[in-house]
Parts: C-alpha cells; structure tokens; sequence
C-alpha cells in the first residue's frame, strides 16, 4: 500500500489502520530468498527460482501462506498449487476446442512428468497462461522431489484432471446440440439449457470435490509424507474433502456475477431453480436484476427490475437463492473445524487455518449482500490482516467461525425460505465451540517468567451456572477423595501396616504457657537493653 493510502485509512478507519501497523511489524515472514533457505526452497536454481515468481504471479492470498510452510514443504506445496493452476487454467479456458481440451486434461498427470512439456495455446486473455507457457521448469522441479512426494501429486493431478475433462465435455455436448438445434431453426423451447447447467446439489458437490477436494486430499499426503503431522492425516480424506469444499464454494459464491458473465454456470439448477425461492428459468437472471457496482442504474433498468420482481425473478428472490447457497457452503464448517484440531505442526496449521477463516469472513460479506450479484466483494485488508494474526490456534479459529456465523444468523430474516436452515447452521458451529471449548471456562495469559516464555492460565466464570456447577462437583470429588484417604488410613491402622499419628491437639499450647513464654521474651528483652544502656555509660566514663 501507497504511504498516501495509509495516511487516508488513519484518517478514516484508525482501527484499521492501527491493525495493519501491528501486522507489518509483528507478522514473521519467511524469506525464502535468504542463504540460509536455499537447501529447502531451492531459491538458488533458476527453475525454482521461476517457479517462485509464477507462484506470486497467479496466487496473492496462497503465496504468502505457502511461503511460511516450515522447511521444504513450502517448496513442495508450491509446485502442487502450480500443477492445480495449470491443470484448472486449462479447464477455465474457453477458446480451447474440446478436440484440444480434452486430451490435454486426461494426460495431464503424464505431462508432469514429461521433460520439457508446455502448452502455448491458450487464450490470450487467459490470466494464467504464463503457467502453462513456462510449464518445463515445473516439469523439471517435480522430477526432482521425492518419490513420495511425486506420487501423491501426480495421483491427484491425474484424478483432477479425468473429473475436470468429463465435466468439460458435458458442457461441450450441450454446446453442440444447441448450435444443431439453431442450424434447424427449431423453436426456442426445444433445445433446453438443462446441458450448461449442473442441475443437482450432488452434481455440484462432485464438481466441487474435483477441482477442490482432491486439493485438501493432496495437501493431507503431503503433509504425511513430510513428517510434520501424524501419517494419520492421509488418511483423513472426508474432513480434507470439507476442507476444500468449503474453500471452493465460498469462491463460486463470491464470483458469481464474473463467472455469469464468461459463460460459466457452476450454481446449481436445484436451488436457484427452487420455486421456494423465485422463478428463475435462467441463471442469468440473477444478476440481471442487478446493475454492476461500478455503474449508476438506470431509469430504464430499474423499470426493467421493478417488472422482475413482480414477476418473482427480481433482486429480493436473487438474494433468497445467494443465501441457500451460503447455506450450503456452512455445511462444511464444523467438519473443517474437525480437520484442523488433528494438525499438530503450527506452519501446517497456519497454512489450513488462514484461508478457512478467510472464507468464513467472506461468506459473512457476501450474506444478503446485493453486491455480490453486481461485482467482486472482498474482506477489507485489515480484516484479512488481523485474521492472519489471530489464526493461531484451533481454539481461537473456533471462535472466529462463531463470530462470523453470529453475524450472519443476526441478518437472516424470517421471511427467507433459508431462514431455518441458516440458523441451525449457525447453531451447529455454536454447539461444536461450546462443546470443546465451553465458555464458562476463561482463559488468560500469566506474565512470563524469567526462565520461559508467558503461560496460559485456566479460571471458572463462577458467575456462570455451569462454572458453578463444575465448581461444585469439583469440591464434592475432592471430599470424597479426602474421605477416602482418611477411611484407607484407619483401615492400615486397624489392620496394623501403619502406626498411628500422634493427635494433633496434644502438642497444642495452652493459654499460661503461651503468657509464660510472652513474659520470658519481655523480660529478656527488657535486660538486654539495660545491658546495652549501662555498657554504654561504662564507655562514656
């Protein structure tokens, strides 16, 4: 950011202001082109080093997060995502013929291994193509990881690529059939949309476990063969499955309006086809009825607008659909959560957790927000700073999805056919931080000592029923575990294992005796002093 951006934000969002400082200041980065990391992130080789750059170039939000893996697994995790790029570069392209496409994605596991592979024919308006164009110095950087390592990314490369080809040519059928139906000139009726569309919430999942559930599978390998978390880990597919699935549709949500507009449908027909909600007969009508965020409506527009929403297809019914679509995206909150209470390795843990709170945050955003359907809506930088910072820990990520989903239950309105659905969701995400991390149980960080680094005290909120009530029960198990002991020890004795201890009140001072003992310390209180008066006189004669 511009020092002028940054006096113009103290200006109006100190807060925010103050956030991005503390970021800039006491967020470690991880300098991968220092000496020292050479051995790990392979800086000092032209290839890595490019492949470095590609990674900066397609990806700001991963590259950072990637970038602070601990050891080589940054370097591993970067040519991962740089295989998945090309690989979903490939799919997003339009101007590729499916004689093209096609083969490309089904082999696209073996070009990864074919020395000097790349592709040059992407579209020039491809954002990405830069990938595919310098793909031969990625070829040449997997070959050189371990076999482990290899395997698990081309596995999933090869996966990904088969579930992206026959998606692909799902849409490439549809195309063909319309244009037979034109060339015809049969009524508009005939050729249906149903073939660009996915129709059904499962279709939607399965496209969505392609292009980003098998990510959160990959990166569950990866981390096993590295050795940072358990080998366990690997075979967690169904939580790294709801890892990427939350990912993923928080981005198809998120861009919905840019994705219209390029000819990419990815919502399913299942729920904003949903008469509960309008009647859309086209995608497309969702934004319609929503003018672009970097234009002023129209009188004209909001006539046109006005007649949609009389006719169920307006923005209010729009923003019923973008809301079950959130709903189905929360789905996949506390299986997340789940997921990263099993990471042990903080770079690890950093790395899953930054981005899922990062799409809880968005999915809050973009909830009942008409923006959306008229453009890209983002997290503010400091947001995403101050997200960064606190992403530390499973229990403070926790309580970062209960905010979110706090908020979002707080807009939710009973007239949304979502509106139940919605508040178990976030009821769900409620009950899953209570249960492992209950409230009336109040954390607190001790100074630190001189020998080590601040501890982390645990207090019961008395005022609380349940703090309470563990208060209570805690008391009762310390009586009987008292009561116990004193019913174990007359039974040693009784028995003849222990000798009996002496009664306290036998070595108990009387009243005389303790006045005795008083006026023998007075009293030689009293004669040394005299002593001291009288050898000080003798000295002064």
């Amino acid at each position: 950011m511009a020092i002028s951006t940054y006096l113009l934000l103290l200006l109006t969002h100190p807060m925010e202001f103050r956030t991005l400082v503390q970021y800039s200041i006491y967020h470690d980065k991880r300098d991968i082109t220092a000496p020292s990391e050479h051995p790990t992130t392979g800086w000092d080789r032209p290839s890595m080093r490019r492949c470095w750059e590609l990674l900066d170039l397609t990806s700001r939000s991963f590259s950072s997060v990637i970038k602070g893996l601990e050891g080589d697994l940054a370097r591993v995790v970067c040519l991962f995502y740089l295989v998945l790029r090309a690989l979903d570069t490939v799919e997003d392209d339009m101007t590729l013929p499916s004689h093209v496409k096609q083969p490309i994605l089904r082999a696209f596991h073996q070009h990864t291994l074919t020395t000097g592979w790349n592709f040059t024919d992407s579209g020039p308006n491809e954002k990405d193509r830069e990938v595919l164009v310098d793909y031969a110095v990625v070829v040449e950087e997997i070959r050189r990881l371990p076999a482990a390592d290899r395997d698990a990314i081309v596995s999933i490369a090869q996966k990904m690529g088969v579930g992206m080809a026959d998606f692909a040519e799902r849409a490439e059928s549809y195309a063909a059939n319309q244009e037979k139906t034109e060339k015809r000139g049969a009524w508009a009726g005939e050729a249906k949309d149903d073939g660009k569309y996915l129709l059904t919430i499962a279709s939607y999942e399965l496209y969505c476990h392609y292009v980003a559930g098998l990510v959160g599978e990959g990166l569950s390998l990866l981390f096993a063969a590295s050795g940072k978390e358990s080998p366990l880990i690997a075979h967690q597919l169904e939580l790294s499955n709801h890892m990427g699935l939350l990912l993923q549709k928080t981005n198809i949500t998120r861009d919905v309006r840019e994705d219209v507009e390029d000819g990419r449908f990815f919502w399913p027909r299942e729920i904003w086809g949903n008469p509960k909600y309008g009647k859309f007969e086209r995608m497309e009508q969702l934004c319609e009825a929503t003018p672009k965020l970097a234009e002023r409506p129209s009188a004209a527009f909001k006539e046109k607008a006005a007649l949609a929403a009389a006719n169920g297809v307006g923005q209010e019914q729009a923003l019923y659909v973008l809301n079950a679509q959130i709903l189905d995206a929360l789905r996949h909150a506390t299986p997340s959560l789940d997921y990263l209470r099993l990471l042990r390795n903080q770079s690890t843990f950093n790395f899953c957790a930054i981005p899922a709170t990062m799409a809880m945050a968005t999915l809050e955003i973009c909830f009942n927000n008409p923006k959306v359907l008229g453009g890209n809506v983002k997290i503010r930088k400091a947001d995403a700073a101050g997200l960064i910072m606190r992403s530390t820990n499973p229990r403070e990520v926790s309580l970062i999805f209960r905010e979110y989903a706090r908020r979002i239950h707080a807009r939710v309105t009973p007239r949304d056919p979502s509106f139940t659905g919605i508040s178990v969701a976030c009821g769900k995400i409620e009950q899953w931080c209570e249960h492992h991390y209950p409230s009336f149980i109040q954390l607190s960080t001790a100074p630190p000592s001189a020998y080590g680094s601040p501890a982390t005290r645990q207090a019961i909120n008395h005022l609380d029923a349940r703090g309470r009530t563990h208060l209570f029960y805690e008391q009762l198990e310390t009586d009987r575990a008292q009561l116990a002991r004193v019913e174990k020890y007359k039974a040693d004795v009784a028995s003849g294992k222990r000798k009996p201890v002496p009664d306290a009140g036998q070595g108990d001072v009387g009243m005389w005796e303790l006045a005795g003992y008083v006026g023998g310390g007075i009293a030689v209180l009293i004669a040394i002093i005299f002593g001291v008066v009288w050898l000080i006189l003798q000295i002064a004669d």
